[in-house]
């Protein structure tokens, strides 16, 4: 099995966690917890194979992907009231995915020889698309955009290393590791130590 298709299976497992415990703080029925699940953990790599033409999107070539998003979301709808905090498990969880997405798709990038400015793009997209289309469609802020956390710029950055690692190395563990590290490091630290980005704050005019 390819290093994509671990990671991917990685990324669709951790995402349909996180799209069923959306599900469950909505208060969803059975089918609405498999449908989050489903589009969280395969959005956002589907949105990669498209925009790379990569044929077939990797959840229709592999139906079991479909089956493993099912499966978290039957597992969760019985067993999210045992946890306590679910935001806080979401929030952790999808820390988690995104480290594991973006290699995925900086690793489908690469694969396909795309530039470097494509492989940084492709892994932010697989990374954040996913989570973004699950927070849309229950109508919540979506965690891609808190104010100021590190989401968008974890994924850009752990893309980024890799494309700098990929200078000095073609070994892929090397090249993945370092960009799922950078991703989850920034990630985490932005959720357990308040890191953030500046943010805009508007000031009257100057007559």
């Amino acid at each position: 099995m390819s290093y994509l298709a671990l990671l991917d299976y990685a990324a669709v497992l951790i995402f349909a966690l996180t799209g069923a415990l959306v599900a469950s703080r909505q208060q969803l029925d059975i089918v609405g917890f498999a449908f989050l699940a489903c589009l969280t953990a395969v959005g956002g790599g589907t949105l990669r194979d498209v925009l790379l033409d990569r044929n077939p999107v990797f959840w229709m070539g592999n139906p079991n992907y479909i089956l493993i998003a099912c499966a978290a979301a039957l597992l969760v709808f019985f067993t999210a009231h045992l946890v306590e905090s679910r935001y806080r498990w979401l929030l952790w969880l999808d820390s988690f995915a995104l480290a594991v997405a973006v290699p995925a798709g900086v690793s489908a990038a690469m694969a396909m020889s795309q530039t470097q400015v494509i492989v940084v793009l492709m892994g932010m997209v697989t990374g954040c698309m996913g989570g973004l289309m699950r927070d849309v469609v229950v109508g919540e802020v979506p965690l891609v955009l808190k104010q100021g956390e590190l989401y968008v710029s974890a994924a850009f950055a752990g893309a980024l290393g890799a494309v700098i690692a990929r200078l000095f190395t073609n070994d892929p563990l090397v090249v993945l590791g370092i960009c799922a590290a950078l991703t989850w490091a920034l990630r985490a630290g932005s959720l357990a130590f308040g890191w953030r980005l500046p943010v805009y704050h508007a000031r009257p005019p100057h007559n």
